[in-house]
């Protein structure tokens, strides 16, 4: 499995474990939810996010030769 993908099943699972302990436990997990889009955003602009180099460092998998567009950069 490539790390963009792995990076994305991540975000995905952080959005949606955050929105459900919002509703059943505090709406501050929204801050949560707000903070990881925030990183995705940057990273579209950077080409740069931290989960990226955490997943490298826990040795995942490298990108794929012929990925269409990755969430962060590979580089």
């Amino acid at each position: 499995m490539t790390v963009e993908r792995v990076l994305r099943g991540i975000a995905g699972a952080f959005i949606l474990l955050s929105v459900l302990l919002a509703r059943y436990h505090s709406p501050y997990w929204l801050l949560f939810t707000g903070f990881v889009g925030l990183n995705l955003l940057q990273s579209a602009f950077t080409d740069w996010c931290p989960m990226m180099t955490i997943l490298r460092k826990l040795g995942v998998g490298g990108p794929s030769p012929n990925h269409g567009g990755a969430t962060c950069s590979t580089k």
